[in-house]
């Protein structure tokens, strides 16, 4: 069981037969009265996203979300195909379950796949990927030192504000949580 209180990001608990994602959260003490819980929350099963307020006592079960490794093969149609690590089983995923996944994942990439009763949830990314730039305006010499951007689009067809300085074929370090770039990866 899991008290409110220590409610976290990425916390999921059951409620009513239904999985809960906790997105956001937030701790607020009142004039005199108890503190409340404020979660942002998502339905895994529905994908709605509520919010709600809760006592800091009330309990829910914990969820046993179980991760394991695979490895992005192919594109079959609309389905991903994935391969466990581990086991080398295979698993096609809806472009649904692989979410934002699909704006960063190449063939042969790694990622974390996030099971509950053998029932396929979704996938989470690394914080960071590194991929390639396929088309940008040219940089120039000196470029570094104003803090512009210009538009790069990435080899997975993903397009982010990049410095002047960075050119086509570049390999870039991108931030998946909020898709912007980090720096040149070396």
């Amino acid at each position: 069981m899991i008290d409110a209180g220590d409610l976290r990001q990425g916390v999921t608990f059951e409620r009513g037969g239904q999985l809960i994602e906790v997105l956001s959260f937030e701790h607020t003490k009142l004039g005199r009265g108890s503190a409340v819980v404020r979660a942002r929350l998502r339905n895994l099963d529905t994908g709605a996203v509520t919010e709600e307020t809760f006592r800091p006592e009330e309990r829910f079960p914990r969820a046993r979300i179980e991760r394991s490794e695979v490895q992005m093969l192919y594109q079959d149609g609309d389905h991903h195909v994935v391969m466990d690590i581990a086991t080398f089983d295979q698993f096609p995923l809806t472009a649904g379950q692989m979410g934002d996944a699909l704006r960063y994942l190449r063939e042969s990439d790694h990622l974390t796949l996030l099971r509950h009763d053998e029932r396929i949830l979704g996938v989470e990314l690394p914080i960071a990927v590194e991929l390639t730039v396929t088309e940008t305006d040219p940089g120039f010499r000196g470029d570094t030192a104003t803090g512009a951007t210009k538009p790069a689009t990435l080899e997975t067809g993903l397009t982010v504000d990049v410095p002047l300085f960075v050119g086509v074929g570049d390999r870039l370090r991108i931030d998946t949580r909020s898709g912007r770039y980090i720096e040149r990866a070396s």
